[in-house]
């Protein structure tokens, strides 16, 4: 598999990485051999998170010994300075290695959450204490705010982006030529658009066509879907496939959540974009337990709406949230 420069880190890293959320699925023996099984096909990035549950866990089980062959990355929600300090502590013990390669703060929804932080006791601090001690490589930002990172590749401190890009969400676009321009690396997320999309070679082909991008991860928890992506690498992109492409986006036009929050505020507190998410999980992730979790912890539940409406006329691509919401209730019982 060919590599691609991930912005001015400099680390070359093969154009599909390993996604770690589906590993919850299957067993600590079984992620080891998968994820081994993923690096002899070419694969040397790996993607993870704190809130993964045990996905940091069984990926240093997966390669304590082959550290060298790969490049990490992982995130955390931690806000402030103490939270991440215990955060990457946490990190480097369950992925059994004294660094870490690229280290995130993981879904930066806002502005105000952003300056915090990014001021003295913020996250951002304690990132950057990692880094001069040699714990983490590089510093990165994850996102499903189009404007939010329009705001954070502005500042130096940045040197990888995540995002969600895929064929039916590319709103991207623009944004990852502003980042390639100024040398940040750009790591896709949601290459099947939550599991909406069912051709994993047509939608990576797709994505490995914009030469602004460095490596895009798909989630995997079997061989035969290490297999697909890895061929999906060598598919070239023709005339045909963009065609279909595009059908795919118009039949997805009506009903597809793209995560920009511009239907927030909601008059109830409702996260209106994340309960989407969480019944994507739980649909077509089979990760039912983690995402009935989730949305229970949530302080706002769909139920609450009451179908004022005002969403539906903040809505950039005219989705029908409200009964969109129904359909979550009805996903989740609340």
């Amino acid at each position: 598999m060919e590599k691609r420069r991930l912005g001015k880190t400099n680390l070359m890293v093969s154009e599909i990485g390993f996604g770690g959320i589906p590993i919850q699925r299957i067993s600590k023996e079984e992620s080891r051999e998968l994820i081994r099984f993923s690096i002899e096909n070419g694969m040397n990035f790996i993607d993870t998170a704190r809130g993964y549950t045990i996905s940091e866990e069984y990926i240093g089980y997966a390669i304590e010994d082959i550290r060298d062959k790969v490049i990490i990355a992982t995130k955390s929600m931690a806000r402030d300075k103490i939270s991440m300090e215990k955060d990457i502590e946490i990190s480097l013990s369950n992925l059994k290695t004294n660094y870490i390669d690229i280290y995130q703060l993981h879904n930066i929804k806002d502005e105000e959450t952003l300056k915090h932080v990014m001021s003295d006791e913020g996250a951002l601090k304690a990132l950057l204490d990692a880094k001069k001690q040699g714990k983490i490589g590089h510093i990165g930002i994850t996102s499903h705010s189009l404007d939010l990172l329009e705001k954070a590749i502005e500042y130096d401190v940045f040197e990888i982006i995540m995002y969600p890009y895929n064929i039916v969400e590319d709103q991207a676009t623009n944004l990852f030529e502003k980042a390639f321009k100024k040398d940040i690396g750009i790591i896709v997320m949601k290459p099947l658009a939550g599991g909406a999309l069912d051709d994993a070679t047509l939608a990576l082909s797709y994505i490995l066509n914009n030469k602004n991008i460095s490596t895009v991860i798909p989630g995997m928890d079997s061989k035969n879907q290490v297999i697909e992506n890895v061929e999906a690498a060598s598919v070239e992109f023709d005339e045909e496939k963009q065609n279909k492409c595009k059908e795919i986006k118009k039949l997805y036009t009506e009903s597809f959540c793209r995560r920009c929050g511009y239907c927030l505020p909601c008059p109830q507190g409702i996260d209106i974009p994340f309960s989407f998410i969480l019944k994507g999980y739980y649909d077509r992730y089979n990760l039912k337990d983690w995402a009935i979790d989730r949305y229970k912890g949530m302080q706002k539940h769909a139920s609450d709406c009451i179908k004022c409406g005002l969403c539906e006329t903040k809505c950039p691509y005219s989705l029908k949230i409200r009964k969109m919401l129904e359909d979550v209730v009805e996903t989740f019982g609340f």
